[in-house]
């Protein structure tokens, strides 16, 4: 058997990080076995779904390197890849269920159905369709006709016990008469979820379905779906949800949890991958670190928990400066170039390229790197707050001092600008942070930056001197 797994949001948005990490399990699975992995866009609900929030996913999952053999902008002998575009494919299927006899059309109207079920639970019984169409006559239907009635199409759930071995929740069951009859077409014709998603999974030939925990009580009606249709259901697995680091539902008040947000934030996707694949899963050892590559060979959906997983931004962080040093130069300038440009400095590759090793250790995100070299890539270093206190702070000669010191050095290189600086502060009476700190406000218009040595010489003899002595 090839495995084949697949990815169905339906966005309205910026993938949230419960499914990118369902995504993942499901791409892993795949990858894992040497299968392929499947892109399908769930969109039956127009009212949610724009072709915004379909590029947004695609980029997304590009950016996290989640590529997909069928699916949008791949195509694929399963097309097309968007519910919204299948639904002769399920009026063909909703006309076969009809004819087999398993299902039937309902003209209940949406007020008869809640005075019904009002009523159920007033004498305690459980709630959900009554079966009221399930049996009409040929009669009775006609009748309905007659009157003007609209009608949706209800399956026809057969009254037995149900059984899902699922790989992650273990043997979940259904007792006979616990689940209802439920609608797969609405009155205008178009199809509901448990109709499309089933004739997709198995027209597609979907072999294992990894979504998250609360979608758990679709599985036994999805499977009836398939097996009404003549097919074999996939094998499920359901992963639990992604909760904060207070263990309570990601929500507003943990701050925005999609993707975009932290691909903005300069989050890199290795990291972010690396940490939402260790989110109720583990490789069975103490590995915090693990490289895509050996995440797929590891990767077993029986090793993923059942229980909850906490999403921990400060976690992420941590292992983002991690994966952020371990970058080699080249490739960390490249991905920082699109930060500085979207800030408005004009950047030089070459000197980019010098100035990494001074900020690879210091950066948490890749969004920090505006901060720390703005100063090089720009004429405007006007000095922050901090910056102004401690220009002011330094004693009466002391920057024009320095400024004309380091004018006289012959070879402008850390290490001899290192001990200028020094000398100066032990003759002005400062150690060495008070007597660097007004010549790094006055060069980079900061409190903060990287080495200050090995900044000035970054900066170059001409604009170092120039700053400094305009804030003389």
């Amino acid at each position: 058997m090839t495995v084949r797994c697949r990815f169905a949001p339906a966005p309205s948005g910026s993938l949230h990080v419960g499914n990118v990490r369902s995504a993942l399990f499901s791409w892993l699975w795949a990858r894992h076995h040497g299968g392929a992995f499947v892109l399908r866009v769930e969109d039956t609900d127009a009212s949610r779904v724009t072709d915004e929030a379909i590029r947004g996913v695609v980029e997304d999952l590009r950016w996290l390197g989640l590529d997909w053999d069928e699916g949008p902008e791949v195509g694929g002998p399963h097309a097309p890849y968007r519910q919204s575009e299948r639904a002769d494919i399920y009026r063909e299927a909703a006309d076969e269920l009809l004819a087999g006899g398993h299902a039937y059309r309902c003209y209940c109207t949406e007020d008869e159905l809640e005075a019904r079920n009002e009523a159920a639970k007033a004498r305690g019984d459980a709630p959900g369709y009554d079966g009221r169409c399930r049996d009409l006559t040929d009669e009775e239907r006609a009748a309905n006709e007659a009157a003007g009635r609209t009608s949706t199409v209800r399956f026809r759930m057969p009254d037995r016990a149900w059984t899902v071995e699922d790989l992650v929740k273990g043997e979940v069951r259904w007792a006979p008469g616990e689940l209802k009859d439920f609608v797969i077409v609405r009155a205008d014709g178009s199809p509901l979820f448990l109709l499309a998603v089933a004739v997709d999974d198995l027209r597609m030939g979907v072999t294992h379905v990894v979504r998250g925990d609360d979608l758990l009580s679709a599985a036994p009606r999805n499977i009836a779906v398939i097996e009404a249709l003549g097919g074999t259901a996939p094998v499920y697995a359901h992963v639990p949800q992604v909760v904060g680091a207070d263990r309570k539902p990601l929500s507003k008040r943990h701050g925005s949890t999609s993707v975009e947000h932290f691909r903005e934030q300069g989050f890199l996707p290795e990291a972010m991958v690396n940490h939402l694949a260790l989110l109720g899963w583990s490789p069975g050892d103490d590995r915090e670190v693990m490289t895509r590559a050996e995440l797929v060979e590891a990767f077993d959906l029986s090793r993923v928990s059942s229980n909850p997983a906490a999403f921990d931004v400060e976690k992420l962080t941590w292992l983002n400066n991690h994966l952020i040093q371990r970058l080699d130069d080249d490739d960390l300038a490249a991905r920082c170039v699109h930060l500085l440009a979207g800030a408005g400095l004009g950047v030089d590759p070459v000197l980019l390229r010098r100035a990494m090793p001074l900020v690879k250790e210091r950066m948490k995100t890749l969004a920090e790197v505006v901060d720390l070299l703005a100063f090089l890539f720009s004429d405007d270093v006007t000095p922050n707050e901090k910056a102004a206190g401690l220009i002011e702070k330094a004693p009466e000669g002391y920057l024009k001092a320095v400024a004309e010191a380091l004018d006289a050095l012959d070879v402008w290189d850390a290490a001899r600008i290192g001990g200028v600086l020094d000398e100066l502060a032990t003759s002005a009476g400062l150690n060495r942070t008070k007597g660097w700190q007004p010549v790094r406000a006055a060069a980079t218009g900061s409190n903060v930056s990287p080495p200050l040595p090995e900044s000035l010489e970054l900066l170059g003899r001409e604009r170092t001197i120039a700053r400094v002595r305009a804030c003389a």
